[in-house]
C-alpha cells in the first residue's frame, strides 16, 4: 500500500480545491427545489468549476468496466446511496433527499466533497437519517488523528449509526486524495478500534459515511454506476477531505458556504 503524505505547500493546493468544491456545492445548493431535474443541477456545477479554472474530478472517470462517468456530479436521489447519474428525466419532488458529490481538480490536486439536500419538507424519519449521518461525518473526524488507525474511524462511525438502528454500508469506503482523486488507503465506515493503517501526519483522506435508513445491503444498476439500496429505503451521505494532524484533522473542504445559501436546507431542519 503506498500512502503519499504531503507537504504543506501540497495541501495549502488541495485546501484551495476543497473550497471551491464547497462553492460548487453551495451553487448548486441555491437550485435545488421541486421541478428541477438533476441535468439542470449537472450543467450549473460543471460551469462553475471551469469557469474559476477547475476540472471536474468526476467527468470520464472509468468505472470498473472502464466506462466513463458522464457527468459533472453525482446526483443520489432517495434511495440511491452514490454515483447517481444526472438526467433530464431524473425530476426533483417534494419530500425527495439528493446527495449530491463533487469533485474538483485544481492545480493539479483533487478536493472531494458530498451533502445531502432536503427537497422542501421532507420526513422526520428521513431528517434524522441526514443529522446522525453528518453527525457520523464529524465522529468520524474526531477520531482522525495521527497516532490513531483507521479502524478507529470506522469504529466512530459504525457506533453512532448503528446504535441509532441505522444500515452502515459496507461495500463503499473513503479513500486517500491528492494528485489522484481515488488514492490508498481505503477508509471503511465501520471497523474496530486500533485495527488497520495507522494514521500519520501528512495523510490526506476522504472520510464519507454512507448510512442507510433500513438495512446496508446494496445493489449496483445495469449501468454499472448507480447504487441503491435493495430494500429501496433511503440513504444519506457526507464528505469531507481533510488531512491528519497531530490532535485534531485539518479539513480542507467546507460546507460553510453550503449552509449559508439562501436555498440549502440544514439536516436540522432550519433554512440557511
Amino acid at each position: 500500500m503506498a500512502v503519499y503524505l504531503k507537504t504543506e505547500d501540497e495541501i495549502n493546493l488541495m485546501r484551495q480545491a476543497g473550497d471551491l468544491v464547497g462553492r460548487t456545492l453551495a451553487e448548486v445548493a441555491r437550485h435545488i427545489r421541486p421541478g428541477v431535474t438533476t441535468k439542470q443541477l449537472d450543467t450549473i456545477a460543471e460551469t462553475y468549476l471551469r469557469d474559476h479554472g477547475a476540472i471536474p474530478s468526476f467527468k470520464h472517470y472509468p468505472n470498473s468496466k472502464g466506462a466513463p462517468f458522464p457527468a459533472s456530479i453525482c446526483t443520489s436521489i432517495n434511495d440511491t446511496i452514490v454515483h447517481g447519474i444526472p438526467s433530464q428525466s431524473a425530476v426533483l419532488h417534494e419530500g425527495d433527499i439528493i446527495s449530491v458529490d463533487c469533485g474538483a481538480e485544481f492545480n493539479g490536486f483533487h478536493g472531494d466533497s458530498c451533502y445531502t439536500f432536503a427537497v422542501g419538507q421532507v420526513s422526520d424519519d428521513i431528517r434524522r437519517l441526514m443529522l446522525t449521518t453528518r453527525q457520523a461525518l464529524d465522529e468520524g473526524i474526531l477520531a482522525a488523528t495521527a497516532g490513531a488507525y483507521l479502524g478507529d474511524i470506522g469504529h466512530a462511525i459504525q457506533q453512532h449509526c448503528e446504535a441509532q438502528g441505522y444500515g452502515v454500508v459496507r461495500e463503499l469506503t473513503g479513500h486517500g486524495v491528492g494528485r489522484q482523486l481515488h488514492e490508498e488507503p481505503l477508509v471503511p465506515n465501520y471497523g474496530a478500534p486500533g485495527r488497520g493503517l495507522m494514521l500519520k501526519e501528512g495523510m490526506c483522506i476522504a472520510i464519507e459515511p454512507m448510512i442507510t435508513l433500513g438495512q446496508r445491503y446494496i445493489e449496483l444498476l445495469p449501468d454499472y454506476w448507480t447504487i441503491r439500496t435493495r430494500d429501496r429505503q433511503a440513504a444519506a451521505h457526507y464528505e469531507h477531505t481533510l488531512v491528519i494532524r497531530e490532535g485534531r484533522a485539518d479539513i480542507l473542504t467546507t460546507f460553510q458556504y453550503i449552509e449559508q445559501a439562501p436555498k440549502a436546507d440544514s439536516p436540522t431542519g432550519v433554512t440557511a
